[in-house]
């Protein structure tokens, strides 16, 4: 579960990590009331400039036109008006854009140098891991692109957690000061209990800047560019949870955001299924991960694209195929369906039983092609062929069940 930024940046601030101050609004109204408010909590003059930032769970938003400054409360209102109720266009959000309900305005903070830093999972080694670049403020994919040695990979154990030689490491990555260090560590530390606490997947800090606040510029200790004398602070925030651990936390799982998720991932999670939409044309129902993970592929390899990611899950019932077989239907590419089922604890004859519904009762049109393995596949074969009104092609080997997929989805 991804958070907002504002959301992200309140748990930062219960850690001790420094962030801009800031206030969130829902309404042009309450964007100009907020205005006012922070110009007094920071002190500022009649010309007091903040940012007016788009809320919405994707990366992107300056150079989408998603962060405004404002220089007094009648124009944090007018910013909040153009941003509020639209949908912002990122190249992370696909073309369909994501739905802004709220903007936060912040103060804008004088900027020496922008670095980036992070903890997430590094599911190769299965531990955490801490990234740290002195290229801060940019896609960090293009630099890990483009320049791999320009980020820092350093493994986190569970149990001796952060030791302070990788703590230096960091704090040198990054061409932190002697006075930066201490509190480059001391972030550190706060992202992992931070991390540990709320059971997350990643928290980044992207950028990570120090200030600019006038003082003169000290020499860095490394080849990374000049170090400069300021305070280390986020200036952004990046928080996503693990789904499966959300009971743990259900004062996180209400901040949920359901307005950020795509719809049909929404409501197959709602029901149990395990669904992510592609930009294919042709379904796949199947149970289990790795077999819907080498569906996918198997279908590539023909020469075809699957429009989803779709596991019904091993114990599955005949509702769960009819409600599965919904969710595909509903996406308009879809152009054939491709159902690959191996029945262990799921039995051949329940999914048969399912597919002889679903077409039924959703007047199905496009071509299925049904490989079925198992416990009663025998049983759910007698089902299918006796269904031959219906347009289903039962096929016994997977890769000549993809290959008519794909041929099916080209007619």
């Amino acid at each position: 579960m991804k958070l907002h930024e504002y959301q992200a940046k309140q748990l930062f601030q219960s850690v001790g990590i420094p962030v801009p101050r800031g206030v969130v609004a829902t309404t042009p109204d309450q964007a100009a009331g907020n205005y006012e408010a922070l110009k007094r909590q920071c002190g500022g003059g009649e010309a007091f400039p903040c940012n007016v930032k788009a809320q919405l769970h994707a990366g992107g938003r300056g150079k989408a036109g998603g962060v405004l400054v404002a220089h007094s409360a009648q124009e944090a209102s007018a910013h909040a008006a153009a941003l509020l109720g639209r949908r912002l266009v990122t190249k992370q959000t696909g073309p369909d854009g994501l739905p802004i309900s709220a903007v936060l305005l912040d103060e804008r903070i004088a900027v020496a140098r922008e670095l980036y830093l992070a903890l997430t999972i590094d599911r190769f080694n299965a531990r955490p891991i801490a990234l740290a670049s002195h290229c801060g403020g940019v896609d960090i994919e293009e630099v890990a692109a483009s320049r791999p040695q320009a980020i820092l990979r350093e493994g986190i154990d569970t149990v001796d957690a952060l030791q302070d030689a990788s703590l230096s490491r960091i704090a040198e990555t990054l061409g932190c000061t002697p006075e930066q260090t201490e509190a480059c560590g001391q972030i550190v530390q706060a992202m992992w209990r931070l991390f540990e606490s709320t059971d997350a997947s990643l928290i980044e800090i992207n950028p990570l800047v120090v200030t600019d606040d006038g003082l003169p510029a000290a020499p860095a200790s490394t080849g990374k560019g000049a170090a400069q004398a300021g305070r280390l602070m986020a200036l952004d925030a990046k928080v996503t949870l693990d789904d499966n651990a959300l009971f743990r936390h259900p004062d996180l799982a209400a901040w949920r955001d359901e307005s950020q998720e795509q719809p049909l991932e929404l409501r197959a999670g709602r029901i149990g299924i395990s669904y992510v939409g592609l930009d294919g044309t042709i379904g796949c129902l199947v149970n289990g991960a790795g077999l819907a993970m080498a569906t996918n592929d198997i279908i590539k390899l023909s020469g075809g694209s699957p429009a989803n990611f779709l596991d019904v899950g091993g114990g599955a019932n005949i509702e769960q195929v009819t409600n599965a077989f919904a969710i595909i239907l509903a996406d308009p590419r879809v152009r054939a369906i491709l159902v690959n089922i191996f029945g262990g604890i799921m039995r051949c004859d329940w999914i048969a039983q399912g597919l002889l519904n679903a077409t039924q009762q959703f007047e199905v049109k496009l071509p299925i092609v049904v490989r079925l393995q198992g416990t009663n596949v025998e049983e759910g074969r007698r089902l299918l062929a006796g269904a031959a009104r219906l347009n289903l092609i039962s096929v016994d080997e997977l890769a000549d069940a993809a290959r008519r997929a794909v041929l099916l989805s080209r007619t």
